[in-house]
């Protein structure tokens, strides 16, 4: 009878695929909108970003935010992008700025 039994235990196939599936549900987190203050103040710290200086950003990143620290590599005016280490990060994305 015990044998008969584990013919109809469950099998999990894909090992690792739950927690897989686990990681991707995460809750997508809308953009949050800044208010002028705030966004006028974050864009007098960027304009004195350098290639060196060492950061700390809070950044939206497709689905949740973020936060990334480093060294800039570029500050990008243009298009409105500053690579920190290896990110690639939109003006626009950022919400807080520390400048160590």
């Amino acid at each position: 009878m015990q044998n008969r039994a584990k013919e109809f235990m469950p099998f999990d196939a894909l090992k690792g695929f739950k927690e897989a599936l686990k990681k991707v549900e995460k809750i997508k987190e809308d953009k949050k909108e800044l208010s002028e203050d705030i966004f006028s103040e974050l864009n007098d710290k960027v304009k004195t970003l350098k290639k060196g200086d060492y950061v700390i950003l809070e950044h939206f990143n497709d689905m949740d935010y973020i936060k990334t620290k480093g060294i800039v590599k570029k500050v990008d005016y243009i298009n409105k992008v500053i690579y920190v280490d290896n990110s690639k990060i939109f003006f626009d994305d950022i919400i807080y700025m520390d400048e160590k």
